[in-house]
């Protein structure tokens, strides 16, 4: 992961992350390619979403942004985080002592080195652009404004 991320792309990559959670049981994405104009994010799903779904799903995340969620940073023991989260994807893992946790209010929390906003607030609104579903992968397209 890049640190040279969009703080607010990445910080509503995660928030997307959580929804597709909360809302469908899937995993958080497996692949992202977060740039500042537009992101898209890869999941291991079964199915293409419907448009009420897409629209539930952009409706939620927006719902959490204007909640102005603090985004708190935390350095946490390895052996605390590998008891709550998978750290397969944190690089440089195996030399690390403490890991960086990013938490978004009590919506979300994951390991990450990525840069964030302090606040969901500075957000802006989330647009899903398009979705597409191919091999049991969904990907879904997106920016802010």
């Amino acid at each position: 992961m890049s640190k040279k991320y969009d703080p607010k792309m990445h910080t509503t990559e995660h928030l997307l992350n959580q929804t597709m959670v909360r809302l469908f049981g899937c995993n958080r994405c497996f692949s992202a390619h977060i740039n500042k104009k537009k992101s898209k994010c890869d999941y291991h799903f079964d199915r293409p979403l419907t448009e009420i779904e897409i629209n539930e799903l952009q409706e939620k995340v927006n719902q959490e942004i204007e909640k102005d969620h603090p985004v708190i940073i935390e350095m946490v023991s390895k052996k605390e985080v590998q008891k709550q989260f998978n750290i397969d994807r944190v690089p440089d893992q195996e030399n690390l002592n403490k890991l960086r946790i990013v938490r978004i209010g009590d919506y979300d929390a994951c390991p990450c080195i990525g840069p964030h906003v302090s606040s969901t607030k500075e957000i802006g609104r989330l647009k899903i652009t398009t979705t597409g579903f191919e091999d049991g992968v969904l990907r879904i397209r997106f920016k802010l404004f």
